[in-house]
């Protein structure tokens, strides 16, 4: 059972108020809206296939790596992690996330300076060091994750306010599940079926007008 202190720190570190920049990356949705491929009808389909089957799912996977390796194996993770992306900007996305992530926690509370890394594993490793509970943090971290793309979703279809938060409900409901599922899997089974997102993700590369950064 999580306590009162580590259900309000795992909250603190998943707020859109956490400082890395979360709301700059549409994880290559707006290429996919610019190409007609999802639409205001077609979005919920699109992000639950991300969080289930794709970036969402896979990134859990890495937190319960990241959360269960010893200090020296931390750096193998991250590697996979890189090379599990399936874009340079996807990348970018994860790592300059992670690095930021890592730089405020090791601002803020004591424990020793957490190195740059890709951000699920950033937040394993963190949760690990902060004896923070894996389930919880996997479900937050997947709950923060399609809230950010919700809030791309909405920016970019758009979205009213109230379709918005009806459709990120209805994905948070997920989230326990996907944790589930997620920390059963070994790493050398990690895997992404989302192949339109990752396509998606890499045709944002040469998309010629763009608000966000993926």
């Amino acid at each position: 059972m999580a306590t009162e202190a580590q259900i309000l720190r795992l909250t603190q570190w998943l707020s859109p108020a956490f400082p890395i920049g979360a709301f700059a990356w549409s994880h290559g949705l707006e290429a996919a809206l610019n190409e007609d491929q999802v639409t205001a009808d077609t979005v919920e389909d699109w992000l639950r296939g991300v969080l289930t089957l794709g970036g969402g799912w896979a990134d859990a996977v890495l937190l319960a790596a990241a959360y269960r390796a010893k200090p020296s194996e931390v750096s193998e993770v991250d590697a996979i992690a890189r090379a599990m992306a399936p874009s340079a900007e996807r990348l970018a996305e994860t790592l300059e996330q992670g690095t930021a992530f890592a730089r405020t926690v090791s601002d803020v509370w004591p424990g020793g300076r957490l190195p740059a890394l890709c951000y699920p594993v950033a937040l394993g490793h963190a949760g690990a060091l902060h004896d923070l509970p894996l389930d919880l943090t996997a479900t937050l971290y997947l709950q923060a994750f399609a809230a950010a793309l919700t809030s791309a979703a909405s920016r970019l279809v758009p979205l009213g306010q109230t379709h918005a938060q009806a459709i990120l409900s209805r994905l948070t409901e997920l989230c326990p599940e996907v944790a589930k599922s997620a920390l059963s899997i070994p790493l050398d089974e990690i895997s992404s079926q989302s192949f339109a997102a990752d396509i998606a993700a890499m045709r944002h590369e040469t998309q010629y007008s763009r608000l966000f950064r993926s």
